[in-house]
């Protein structure tokens, strides 16, 4: 797993690097060090990794999710693989909140909740080699996390303080853990 920043090295620089089954986090950075050019074609090395099997994993904390760059990378057919949270100190109260919040974003962009369950639950267990995480199936460890689409406007907002208003969010209503029950 590779961590991307601020430059340098270059966004191209680094997914130039990176073998099947590495994986980039905090991809869908803003400026300077964004995935894609202004004008939102996705940089030609991020196309050429993603066709040798770079996983790109978003990680949203601090400095790591831009709105413009997320359309821009939707526009594109670009989607990320996983949706994840990289919270701490820093972005616990916002941009990132938690992963939640970070999945009901992908909602605002027109994902599907289905889309974003599978990005957020299976695609991980998947990249980790976890066959027994992510799903509800025979051979799942028995536990899950219980969420809830409770309706009502959000604010969700980017590391560059860009607000898009969403009209649900993902909120917690509790955890399945070794066969027990464990409200939020």
């Amino acid at each position: 797993m590779v961590h991307i920043d601020e430059p340098p090295p270059s966004y191209s620089d680094v997914v130039a690097r990176l073998r099947k089954g590495d994986v980039l986090t905090h991809c869908f950075r803003p400026f300077p060090n964004a995935p894609c050019h202004g004008d939102g074609r996705v940089r030609d090395a991020v196309l050429a990794a993603r066709e040798r099997g770079v996983i790109f994993d978003i990680a949203h904390g601090m400095g790591s999710f831009s709105w413009d760059t997320a359309r821009k990378m939707d526009a594109a057919g670009f989607r990320p693989d996983v949706i994840s949270s990289d919270i701490h100190a820093f972005c616990i109260n916002g941009p990132a909140h938690d992963n939640l919040n970070v999945m009901t974003k992908f909602l605002a962009l027109g994902w599907s909740v289905e889309a974003v369950i599978a990005a957020a639950s299976i695609a991980p267990a998947t990249v980790l080699s976890r066959p027994d995480l992510g799903h509800l199936g025979k051979t799942a460890k028995p536990e899950a996390s219980v969420i809830r689409l409770t309706p009502g406007t959000v604010d969700l907002e980017d590391v560059t303080g860009e607000i898009v208003k969403h009209d649900s969010l993902l909120t917690p209503v509790g955890t399945v853990s070794g066969g027990k029950w464990y409200p939020a």
